[in-house]
C-alpha cells in the first residue's frame, strides 16, 4: 500500500499528535507499506496565532496537489484540521477520492479556552471538516460517544501504544528532589490546565516536563515547582522513571499517551475522572488498581502514590503499536483506480519544485 499522510503536526513538536503519527509511519513501513508524509516543514510556515511554536503551512494547496500526482497514493489520510487538512479536503473532494480523518485534539475546547469562541461554534466547523471522510478514527470510547451526541456519525475506534523498551523502570534517577515526586510531562499551555497541579497542597516535589506558551508565566507563578523544559528519548524515558506518580490534570485530551509511557516505566497514575484517563484506565482491574480518578486531584494523587509500580507495568505492556498501526490500517479508504483515473482524466500535472 501506498499512503499519503497528511498533516499539520509533525516533528519538531513534541505532542502525542506527533508520536503517535511517527509510530504508526514507523510500523507501517516495517510492515514493507510505503508511506510519504506531507507536514508543515515543506512549506512556508507562519507562526500560529498565540501558539508561535506550531508553524501553519502557507498556502499549501498546490505543493499537496504536486505531491499526489507525484506519489500517486492507494491511500488518504488526513490527520489535522490545519491549513494542510484543509487543502488535501479540497484535494480529495475535487478528484473523487474517498479519505479517511482522526479526532486527535479537542480543538473547539482549546479555541474557547484561548479566545473565548463558544466551543458549539467550532465543533459545526469540525464536524463539517470530517464529515466528508469515509471514517474519523477516535482514540477512546468516550470521546467516541460524546462526539456521536453532537451529530458526528462516521466515528471509527483508534487506540494507541506505548515503547516498552523505551518506557521502562529504572534503577538510577536523574532527579535529586524530595520524595515523592509528582511528575507531569506535556505540552506547557493553558488547555493542559497544569495550575490545577501545581496549586496543590502536597508532599514532595513537583516536576513538570515540558514546554511550551505557558512555562514562564507558570514557572513565576509557582518558583517552588521544578520545570525542566522539554526532553526527548531516553533522557525523556529517564526523566519518566526517576519520578513517583505521574499527574494528568488535563481535562481535554482525547487520549493522554503519556498516561501509557507513565505506567510503562511503574508510575501509577493521578487524573480527573474524564475522557480519555478514563478509558486509558478502563481496562483497570480491582485486584491490581494503577491509577485513581477523583474529582480532588489531591487525593487520587494520594491514593496513587500507594499503588504497585509492577501493577503499573504490567498494565503498559498490553499496549503495543503494532496493533495501533493494524487497525489504522484497517480503517483506511483505498482510492479505486478507475475513479482515480476518471478524476485526473485532462487534468494538468503541476511541474515539480518547490512545494510553497
Amino acid at each position: 500500500m501506498k499512503l499519503l499522510l497528511v498533516t499539520d503536526a509533525w516533528e519538531p513538536q513534541v505532542n502525542g499528535v506527533v508520536r503517535t503519527l511517527g509510530k504508526v509511519t514507523d510500523a507501517m513501513r516495517a510492515a514493507g507499506h510505503e508511506v510519504e508524509v506531507v507536514h508543515p516543514g515543506l512549506f512556508r510556515t507562519v507562526p500560529c496565532p498565540t501558539y508561535p511554536e506550531i508553524r501553519l503551512a502557507l498556502l499549501p494547496g498546490r505543493g499537496i496537489r504536486r505531491v499526489a500526482d507525484r506519489f500517486e497514493p492507494d491511500a488518504l489520510h488526513i490527520a489535522t484540521e490545519g491549513p494542510l487538512g484543509l487543502a488535501a479536503r479540497r484535494l480529495c473532494r475535487k478528484r473523487h477520492w474517498p479519505f479517511t480523518t482522526s479526532f486527535h485534539t479537542r480543538f473547539p475546547e482549546y479555541v474557547q479556552a484561548r479566545c473565548g469562541l463558544p466551543a458549539g461554534v467550532t465543533y459545526r466547523a469540525v464536524r463539517w471538516f470530517h464529515g466528508a471522510a469515509e471514517r474519523m478514527m477516535v482514540a477512546t470510547p468516550s470521546v467516541r460517544a460524546e462526539l456521536e451526541e453532537r451529530g458526528f456519525t462516521n466515528c471509527a475506534d483508534w487506540t494507541r501504544g506505548v515503547d516498552t523498551e523505551l518506557f521502562r523502570p529504572r534503577e538510577e534517577s536523574v532527579l535529586d528532589l524530595p520524595r515523592p515526586i509528582h511528575a507531569c510531562v506535556g505540552r506547557v499551555a493553558v488547555e493542559k490546565n497544569l495550575e490545577a497541579f501545581l496549586a496543590l497542597d502536597l508532599p514532595g516535589s513537583k516536576l513538570i516536563v515540558g514546554d511550551g506558551p505557558q512555562r514562564a508565566e507558570l514557572e513565576r507563578k509557582y518558583p517552588e515547582a521544578c520545570f525542566t523544559g522539554a526532553k526527548f528519548g531516553e533522557e525523556l524515558a529517564r526523566h519518566f522513571a526517576s519520578a513517583d506518580v505521574f499527574v494528568f490534570p488535563s481535562r481535554t485530551d482525547t487520549f493522554g499517551l503519556v498516561l501509557l509511557e507513565a505506567m510503562a516505566s511503574g508510575l501509577p497514575v493521578a487524573a480527573y475522572p474524564v475522557p480519555g484517563p478514563r478509558d486509558v484506565l478502563a481496562r483497570m482491574s480491582p485486584e491490581a488498581p494503577v491509577g485513581c480518578l477523583d474529582e480532588d486531584l489531591g487525593r487520587a494523587c494520594r491514593v496513587a502514590a500507594g499503588l504497585a509500580p509492577e501493577a503499573c507495568r504490567a498494565y503498559a505492556l498490553g499496549f503495543s503499536w503494532r496493533a495501533c498501526a493494524e487497525i489504522f490500517q484497517g480503517h483506511l479508504a483505498p482510492i479505486d483506480a478507475s475513479v482515480e483515473s476518471f478524476a485526473l482524466a485532462g487534468a494538468a500535472v503541476e511541474p515539480r519544485g518547490g512545494l510553497g
